[in-house]
């Protein structure tokens, strides 16, 4: 593959305004995921040392093997809800390496709400859950919950995707027969209760974990019986009488040693092959990311130059150069692997979208990924475009998206708006991992035609009553149309309620992006197989 030429002068007035722009957001996004996975009020740890619990983090570094990486997901999910007491959604995820195999881990944390799950906690557990379905990944539950928060039951407990769904997804695991170990650190309790007894495998600590759809309080107001909570749920009771669980620990620094050797035992499955060869370093520096990216997101700039910074050497070699320019698509490779790259380079329009369909075709056939680098306002309106059948070609690149059979990943880098969305493979269309930057946006339309939309609604509605508006009454319509906009296509916004898999600083894209090929690569791919296109 030919290296890309860069255009950019990384000394200009621009990349240098852009540069410290952009790493200011980085900066800021940082101090956010430092908060969300350390700071907590005293009152939270001391209990934990009271308890003789572990912090969170202290347990995922016990778990995992030394020195390898992990991809956490989701870190900043719930950020922007219940009033920014529940950080993380009350929950850790993500993929790491235990005993040499791959694979992801779901924790509650105790040192919020008690580790209680809620709306968003069971939203997080489930896709924490879905990521393992999709690319066959051992799971490893490390357990301490509170059970879910009741003020919010409705919203948890009743619906397709609420917490029936957590313990569903593990029954299909282990039809699947994909592992799960569940490391009991606290109590799980009512619903909590199935996710060790739906694991394969379970360790419980003596003397802080326990097991048990209704504790004693519950049981004393529903039966009378007075209970201890080591008689009704405790790791001795589990471990010799039920068989509920499976190994007793005398400490959590014994449970994970348990759980390390436990998943030592695994067999390690074969991956699917793709292509594949020794990956090589960017030619071009990641850190010029910051100053390529514009401050406005409405600013055009050219998407090779992201994947100059992205990709193997910075080699790509492009498909239909000339031809619907405003969609790049194109081979690549990140960490030695092959993929097939689509970024957005403007508004898609006909040929664009024939493209994009097309060459979605080709690696699917032959099994190469897809990556797809969102940057889109949609695609687009007007008398002579529908007439060209531009609803009808984007349906042909929606149609080839759906039905890909190999792995699809996700960045929206510096917006996707509108339909344009679903044609670069948004969260709908089941990408495997779907990541935003800082500094993108995501929403129906963007916070300026919304407001103006909106607006011109109401000026209409009142010309046809013989009405009409002052400029402080229009601005009164538009001004809370626009915040709400602004507030709610952030990225923050986005990943408070799992839009994606979490915002990446840009430099850090290729690496999360290497891990999360290889975690698809568990998976088998599938033979092409496609719906009916509308020629």
């Amino acid at each position: 593959m030919a290296r890309i030429t860069s255009q950019i002068d990384t000394g200009s007035d621009s990349f240098l305004a852009n540069a410290a722009h952009n790493r200011g957001l980085a900066e800021e996004l940082r101090r956010r995921q430092q908060d969300a996975r350390f700071k907590r009020p005293q009152r939270d740890l001391d209990r934990l040392a009271r308890q003789d619990k572990m912090f969170l983090r202290d347990r995922l570094e016990a778990l995992l093997d030394p020195g390898t990486p992990f991809l956490e997901l989701s870190t900043l999910a719930a950020n922007m809800a219940y009033d920014g007491d529940v950080p993380g959604a009350g929950q850790m995820s993500g993929i790491g390496i235990v005993s040499g195999r791959e694979v992801i881990i779901h924790a509650d944390d105790a040192s919020v709400k008690g580790g209680a799950w809620y709306p968003l906690s069971v939203k997080k557990i489930i896709r924490t859950l879905d990521i393992a379905i999709e690319n066959r990944l051992p799971v490893i539950h490390l357990c301490d919950s509170a059970g879910g928060f009741l003020p919010l039951q409705r919203d948890l407990f009743a619906d397709r995707y609420y917490a029936g769904r957590i313990f569903r997804n593990q029954s299909i695991l282990s039809k699947m027969g994909v592992p799960q170990l569940s490391v009991v650190l606290g109590h799980c309790t009512a619903g909590g209760a199935y996710i060790p007894a739906l694991s394969d495998y379970s360790v419980i600590v003596r003397g802080t974990g326990a097991i048990f759809l209704g504790g004693p309080p519950l049981v004393k107001a529903a039966t009378g019986e007075e209970v201890t909570v080591e008689e009704l749920g405790g790791a001795d009771m589990h471990t010799s009488v039920s068989g509920t669980a499976d190994y007793p620990a005398a400490s959590e620094a014994h449970a994970f040693a348990i759980a390390r050797e436990i998943v030592g035992q695994w067999t390690v499955a074969d991956k699917t092959g793709i292509d594949w060869i020794e990956p090589e370093e960017p030619y071009y520096d990641p850190q010029e990311l910051y100053g390529i990216l514009p401050r406005d997101s409405r600013t055009v700039f050219d998407m090779r130059e992201l994947i100059a910074r992205i990709a193997d050497g910075s080699r790509f070699h492009e498909y239909q150069p000339a031809y619907g320019t405003t969609l790049i698509c194109g081979y690549a490779r990140i960490w030695g692997y092959k993929v097939g790259i689509l970024a957005n380079n403007g508004v898609l329009f006909n040929d664009s979208s024939l493209k994009g369909a097309h060459f979605i075709q080709l690696c699917d056939k032959n099994r190469t990924p897809l990556l797809f680098l969102q940057n889109i306002t949609g695609f687009m309106v007007g008398k002579e475009y529908e007439r060209r059948g531009i609803s009808k070609d984007g349906a042909k690149l929606i149609m080839a998206v759906s039905g890909a059979s190999v792995p699809k990943f996700t960045i929206n880098c510096n917006g996707a708006f509108g339909a344009g969305v679903y044609g670069m493979s948004g969260r709908a269309f089941d990408p495997r991992f779907m990541f935003t930057w800082p500094g993108a946006g995501t929403s129906v339309m963007g916070a300026e035609q919304a407001a103006n939309v909106l607006s011109d609604i109401k000026i209409r509605q009142l010309a046809r009553e013989g009405r009409s508006l002052s400029e402080e009454e229009i601005a009164a319509i538009r001004e809370p149309v626009l915040e709400d906009y602004k507030r709610e296509q952030s990225a923050y916004y986005a990943t408070s309620e799992l839009w994606d898999d979490g915002i990446l600083d840009p430099v850090d894209t290729r690496n999360a992006l290497g891990i999360c090929i290889s975690a698809a690569l568990n998976a088998p791919i599938e033979q092409p197989h496609y719906g009916v296109f509308r020629l």
